[in-house]
């Protein structure tokens, strides 16, 4: 069976920076509903459509057709203070705390209405001030996808109206998912670390 709009695919797949540096290469394939439900970077499902099982490739994509470029206005500096919990360079927060709380309620209704929060790592810690970026840990980067084409089959009535496969959600390069088991939020926060060249990163919510 060909990829197709509709169809599941069952894709294994291996990541490096433009210099081949491997940032990601899972044990497991990715698996995702094909024909523009956002469940991979539009280039690759362009380039799959049409083909079959074991077809492979090598892509590679501009910042602007994976993570986006990196917007130095996401980097923000904030009062220690701010921050009541032991923070350390890896830790990941929604959003930045605000210090009066009703600008806080409202920053997260606006947020809620517009889309979804941004993640904030933590890139640096100082005795008074911490070094938060919105950006994703693959911002700004050219990224190479070797790609093989493990398993196709027809996506159900189901699968098509939720926009997903059955039993996760769409998924993208090297994103967290949060339907993931503990396992699978393990290897999430590896691909941070790597990514990143952090140690310990943890993801923590600030209320």
């Amino acid at each position: 069976m060909k990829i197709e709009k509709n169809t599941i695919v069952s894709l294994r797949y291996k990541l490096t920076d433009a210099q081949n540096n491997v940032i990601e290469e899972p044990d497991s394939p990715m698996v995702y509903l094909h024909g523009g439900y956002e469940g991979t970077f539009p280039k690759i499902e362009s380039l799959l459509d049409g083909q079959d099982i074991g077809y492979e490739t090598t892509i590679q994509l501009e910042p602007n057709e994976a993570f986006g470029e990196y917007d130095p206005e996401l980097l923000k500096i904030e009062p220690r203070a701010r921050f009541s919990e032991p923070l350390e360079g890896g830790m990941q927060f929604e959003g930045v705390p605000d210090s009066d709380a009703e600008d806080a309620n409202a920053v997260a209704e606006d947020s809620d209405a517009d889309e979804e929060p941004l993640i904030y790592t933590v890139t640096d810690v100082a005795d008074n001030q911490v070094v938060l970026d919105g950006n994703h840990p693959l911002a700004g980067m050219a990224l190479r996808f070797w790609v093989q084409v493990e398993d196709v089959c027809a996506a159900t009535e189901d699968e098509i109206e939720n926009r997903h496969p059955k039993g996760g959600e769409n998924f993208i390069f090297g994103m967290p998912n949060d339907e993931s088991d503990e396992s699978d939020d393990a290897d999430d926060e590896d691909f941070l670390e790597r990514a990143l060249g952090l140690q310990n990163p943890a993801t923590r919510t600030l209320h």
